[in-house]
C-alpha cells in the first residue's frame, strides 16, 4: 500500500467501495516484482554488478516526476444476481435479459503503477489459469481506453484474485470496469464516467453494470443500467459454494428454452424485492434449468444447500449462468460442506453482505 492515503469519494460505486486506495508521489522502496540474478562481469580487479532491481527503482522514479500520482490500489467487487430473467431472443444471437444486479463484499484487489513503457502493459497476478495477455479483461479495458482517449499511458498492474474464474459472479467484468476508471484518473479524467461505461459495453455486456452505484436493474444484453435506490439492507448476510466445475455460458445458452422459462413480469419482480426483500419466489434464474443440465452436480447441490439450511436461508439461487450458488439470510455455510468429501474441492465464503 502507498505511504500516503486520500478517501476516494466519487458517485461511480466501485470507487466509493474501493476502502483501500491509495496515490502516492513517493516511490516504493522496493518494486513488487520478481528478481532476476545479479548479472556479473569481471576483469583483473574491476566487477560491474547490473542490479535489475535498481534499474527498475530508476524508472519508475522518472515516471513520478510527469506523474500527478503513480501508483493506484482499488478494490473490484463482484456481483450476484437476485433474479434473472431471459426475455428474448435476438436477431443478433444474443438474448434479452431482465436483471437486478448487486455487488457483494467479496472481491479482488488491483494495483495499478504507470509503466515506463510506451509499447506494453505488464499484467501478473496471484493465480494460476489466468490469462496475462490481451485475452484478460483488463488489458483489454486499458487498450480500449488508450483507443478512445488516444492516451499514452501503459500500466503494470498485479491482480490479486479472490472472485473465482467461470462462477456467474462478474469478477472479469468488475476488473474490466475497474482498469478503465483507473486508466481515466491517471490521464487526468479526461472521460466521463458515463462515457467510461458506455465504452465499456464494446468489450463486455455485464461490465457497464459496476459503473453503477452497487445495486441496479439491467435490460438489453445487461449494458442498459438503471440505479435502485438500496433494494437490500447492507446487513443481509449470505455465503456462496461453487463447485470445482464451473458452466460454460455459451453452453448454457445453448440448452436455454424461452418457452420454458417464467413468466413473471421482471418488474413485479423488482417492485417485491423493494417492498419485502429477498424471498424464495423472487429470486428466479431463468438459466438455471439449462445450467442444471449442464452440470447436474450443480442442480444437487443447489438443493442440498436448501434442504440442509432448514429454513435459515431466506433464499436458495444460482448466481448468473452458474456455477455459484448463494444462500441469502445466514451468514454460515451448510455443515455438509466441511463434512462430505464431495466437497472438499468447492469455492466457500461466508460472511458476506451485499455493498
Amino acid at each position: 500500500m502507498a505511504s500516503s492515503h486520500l478517501l476516494c469519494n466519487h458517485s461511480l460505486f466501485f470507487s466509493s467501495a474501493f476502502k483501500n486506495c491509495g496515490f502516492s508521489n513517493t516511490p516504493p522502496s522496493k518494486l513488487q516484482f520478481q528478481r532476476t540474478p545479479f548479472v556479473k562481469a569481471s576483469k583483473k580487479q574491476l566487477e560491474i554488478v547490473y542490479d535489475p532491481d535498481e534499474r527498475l527503482n530508476k524508472l519508475a522514479d522518472e515516471v513520478d516526476k510527469e506523474a500527478p500520482f503513480s501508483r493506484l490500489t482499488l478494490f473490484s467487487p463482484c456481483k450476484i444476481n437476485v433474479f434473472l430473467r431471459i426475455t428474448n431472443k435476438r436477431e443478433d444471437g444474443y438474448h434479452d435479459l431482465a436483471s437486478l444486479f448487486h455487488t457483494i463484499s467479496l472481491g479482488d484487489v488491483i494495483k495499478f503503477s504507470l509503466s515506463p513503457s510506451k509499447t506494453k502493459d505488464r499484467l501478473s497476478t496471484n493465480v494460476s489459469g489466468v490469462p496475462l495477455d490481451d485475452k484478460n479483461l483488463i488489458i483489454k479495458a486499458l487498450n480500449l481506453y488508450r483507443k478512445k482517449t488516444g492516451s499514452s499511458n501503459f500500466f503494470w498492474v498485479h491482480l490479486d484474485k479472490k472472485v473465482p474464474t467461470g462462477a456467474g459472479l462478474g469478477g472479469g467484468s468488475s476488473n474490466a470496469a475497474t482498469a478503465l476508471w483507473a486508466a481515466n484518473q491517471f490521464n487526468g479524467s479526461v472521460a466521463t464516467e458515463k462515457e467510461l461505461q458506455q465504452w465499456s459495453s464494446e468489450i463486455g455486456s455485464d461490465i457497464p453494470f459496476f459503473f453503477s452505484h452497487g445495486a441496479a436493474y439491467c435490460t438489453g444484453r445487461g449494458e442498459f443500467v438503471q440505479d435502485i435506490s438500496h433494494p437490500l439492507p447492507s446487513d443481509i448476510p449470505m455465503v456462496l459454494i461453487k463447485p470445482k466445475e464451473a458452466c460454460s455460458t455459451a453452453e448454457v445458452y445453448k440448452r436455454l428454452r424461452l418457452d420454458q422459462t417464467s413468466n413473471v413480469d421482471p418488474l413485479t419482480l423488482l417492485e417485491k424485492i423493494s417492498r419485502n426483500g429477498i424471498s424464495q419466489d423472487v429470486c428466479i434464474n431463468d438459466l438455471e434449468p439449462p445450467a442444471f443440465e449442464v452440470l447436474p452436480s450443480l442442480k444437487r447441490l443447489k438443493q442440498r444447500v436448501t434442504a440442509a439450511g432448514r429454513g435459515q436461508y431466506d433464499a436458495v439461487f444460482m448466481s448468473g449462468s452458474g456455477s455459484t450458488i448463494v444462500g441469502v439470510g445466514s451468514p454460515d455455510p451448510p455443515q455438509f460442506v466441511y463434512d462430505d468429501d464431495d466437497y472438499r474441492e468447492v469455492f466457500l465464503s461466508g460472511k458476506l453482505q451485499v455493498v
